[in-house]
């Protein structure tokens, strides 16, 4: 399983890479040793592998042909080019190459066997200009890497290009580096996994994503590495959760029950089945000596705050504390607000915030570490150095991939030993949730509230904004309110879009001057931001024009209309969390997507995905499909690089599968966790654990 330390040297111990090379290998690509360069995969292959004759060759045609130099001559009068003419029997064909000709003409010499390929011309006899090409030994029997054959493609810069490295540059080092090494590449998974999943070799894989005979060859190259990709980091996350039973000597501090179903039983609606298998859930891990790490998603409005809310009552009962990290003040303020109304007048509940004055402050940080707070809600202030506990033991944090990594590691090094809740109205995909969140217990609530009335989705063109205006004033007219949403449009962006402030002054001055109209975005100071939400949470403003500070939370039950307007721009679940800010009273809500006349397809499908359905699972699976895991909300956040080598989480769920199949049986013989995670540390295993992956494992280690 352990590297080789010959693959670990550095990138400058090959043939033709000095330290200008190194450097640039190192800045642009990360490539710093031979096992780095021989990981570094083809972002494409072009099918180079069938040849034609000269002769049938057409203007415009991209082509190979195979011929031997018949010539090689300067030619040109103003702009100077090298000439190498080839003859395969049937006609006559001149590579053209205006740069570099010094160096072209070192390696070609007549009588060469070669192969070029590229865009047939014609001028005078059929040229290929700066074709690509191989000079072929016949007698050794070798195979052009560049022609000939299904040709990898490598990712490259201006600074990798400007010392050779494009992708002819890459496929003669990497050639390079397997000739001189492919013998040291190590298996490192046993052959039984090997046989049962029908895999390549590891050795044999890397040699054949590079240079593959057939697409067929280079897609089980990547399925083996994919392979290895998922086994290993879902065997990472599994010893993961094996660490912590074994280091934890584990107390049950949760003994009693009756507060938390008391909650339930008062409350003056009906908890879902899904609420109720959700409560369940959390409330065994609650149970158990070990730390809990579970992830409570829900589509927008499912009610998974009250959820929170009853499984914090039995921290409560247990003389513990709960911490609710919220993502804005506008929504601490409003889970504040909403939990001192549900739970009993006994349970002591604080808002801690960015608006408090100093004294107000240091009471609150007082009453925190003496233990006469129950629940602390709060924004990232909770994890201020000043911000001390008696006894946190349960953390619960909302809209989770508003925080990053760091800080949610701070907040738990507050507790002891604390179970962490982590919510959110963005759904997992099924194979991200099997993958990059493999080291979380997943807890799903599916249905809504039945009092629920499901919102209506209609989707408009650009030239039917009069009749949306008309459309808007009735229902402000019955006093109801409305979100009006616009994206938010970056400084350097050169794009004809309309901005929050052009959109407020037009609603405000000639569409409906006689309604209270407001106006918020991101670069608000918290107070003004607070005070305004306040306002339109109070009936006061009748339409509020807003960027997406308005996506996280914000419970408004009068307002019954969200417009969204060039909602082309925004992702699939970005547009249901806007969704969801309506909805919640007893009215008729509406969403209304406004897109250009022109719109591209691909964002036409969105939309159209938007008014066929509501269900924020459904949706999210949407999303991973059209944009990819690196733009799904909260997964970058989440500290992963969702950008695997070679897994596409779309298409190999049948990988994953498998691999999580094998990680089960592999689980089963592990004799000693600390053995193996040592290991890990040490950065003994294979490069699965690289970069974020490895870093994403150690913080679960912490």
């Amino acid at each position: 399983m352990k590297r080789s330390d010959v693959l670990n040297i550095g990138i400058a111990s090959l043939p033709g890479i000095g330290p200008k090379k190194s450097q640039i290998l190192r800045t642009d690509a990360g490539i710093e040793t031979v096992e780095d360069l021989i990981y570094y995969i083809p972002r494409r292959y072009v099918d180079r592998s069938s040849f034609k004759a000269i002769k049938d060759c057409f203007v415009n045609e991209i082509v190979t042909v195979s011929g031997e130099i018949i010539d090689i001559k300067v030619a040109g009068h103003r702009k100077k080019f090298l000439e190498v003419s080839i003859d395969d029997g049937t006609d006559l064909l001149k590579g053209i190459f205006f740069g570099g000709m010094q160096y072209f003409q070192k390696i070609f010499s007549t009588g060469d066997h070669v192969l070029f390929s590229g865009k047939i011309n014609f001028f005078k006899y059929k040229q290929i200009v700066h074709p690509d090409f191989d000079i072929l030994d016949y007698s050794s029997g070798s195979k052009g890497i560049n022609t000939g054959r299904i040709v990898p493609l490598y990712p490259s810069t201006e600074a990798l290009k400007s010392v050779g490295l494009d992708s002819r540059g890459f496929r003669r080092i990497i050639k390079n580096a397997l000739d001189i090494h492919a013998h040291l590449i190590r298996e490192n998974l046993s052959s039984e996994i090997i046989q049962r999943n029908n895999l390549l070799d590891l050795g044999e894989a890397l040699q054949t994503i590079h240079f593959p005979d057939s697409f067929q060859q280079a897609e089980a190259a990547r399925k083996r590495l994919a392979f290895n990709e998922l086994f290993f980091l879902l065997f990472y996350l599994s010893l993961s959760k094996e660490y912590i039973k074994a280091h934890y000597e584990g107390t049950h501090y949760i003994t009693k029950r009756g507060l938390s179903d008391d909650f339930i039983t008062s409350l003056p609606f009906p908890l879902t089945g899904d609420q109720l298998k959700c409560i369940e859930e959390i409330r065994n891990d609650m149970l158990s000596p070990y730390p809990m790490n579970r992830l409570l998603q829900g589509d927008v409005g499912s009610g998974k705050t009250v959820v929170a809310l009853a499984v914090s009552l039995l921290s409560v009962e247990a003389q513990c504390q709960v911490a609710f990290m919220a993502p804005t003040e506008v929504l601490a303020l409003q889970h504040f607000q909403t939990i001192v109304k549900l739970v009993p007048e006994h349970v002591r509940c604080a808002l801690l915030s960015g608006s408090l004055g100093l004294s107000e402050k240091r009471t609150l940080y007082e009453k925190l570490e003496n233990g006469s707070i129950d629940i602390v809600i709060g924004t990232h202030a909770l994890i201020q150095e000043s911000v001390a506990f008696k006894n946190l033991r349960l953390i619960i944090i909302d809209e989770q991939h508003r925080f990053g990594v760091h800080q949610r590691a701070l907040l738990r090094r507050k507790g002891n030993d604390a179970h962490l809740l982590i919510m959110t109205a963005t759904p997992i995909p099924r194979s991200l949730s099997m993958t990059l969140f493999g080291d979380l217990d997943f807890s799903s609530i599916r249905t809504k509230p039945a009092n629920r009335i499901p919102i209506k989705t209609l989707a408009f063109p650009e030239s039917r904004l009069p009749s949306v205006y008309n459309s808007l004033k009735k229902y402000m007219d019955q006093s109801r309110q409305i979100y009006y949403v616009l994206p938010l449009i970056e400084e350097s962006e050169k794009i004809d879009l309309k901005s929050a402030q052009e959109v407020f002054n037009l609603l405000s001055q000639k569409i409906f001057p006689d309604k209270t109209i407001s106006l918020l975005h991101g670069k608000m100071k918290s107070a003004e931001k607070e005070r305004i939400m306040n306002s339109f949470r109070e009936g006061k403003i009748d339409l509020l024009v807003s960027t997406t500070v308005i996506e996280v939370g914000i419970d408004v039950p009068n307002a019954s209309v969200m417009v969204i307007e060039h909602a082309e721009r925004f992702g699939l679940s970005q547009l249901h969390q806007l969704r969801g800010r309506v909805g919640r009273g007893d009215h008729q809500s509406f969403c209304v997507l406004v897109y250009p006349d022109d719109v591209p397809a691909e964002s036409k499908k969105r939309i159209d995905i938007m008014t066929e359905t509501d269900d924020g699972f459904i949706i999210a699976e949407e999303d991973l499909k059209l944009r990819g895991a690196g733009h799904i909300t909260g997964i970058k956040q989440h500290g992963h690089d969702a950008d695997f080598e070679f897994t596409d989480l779309i298409n190999d769920m049948e990988i994953i599968t498998h691999a999580r199949v094998e990680v089960q049986r592999e689980m089963q013989n592990i004799q000693d966790v600390d053995k193996t995670l040592n290991a890990i540390k040490q950065n003994s295993y294979e490069r699965i654990l690289d970069g974020i992956r490895k870093k994403r494992i150690l913080e679960i280690l912490s």
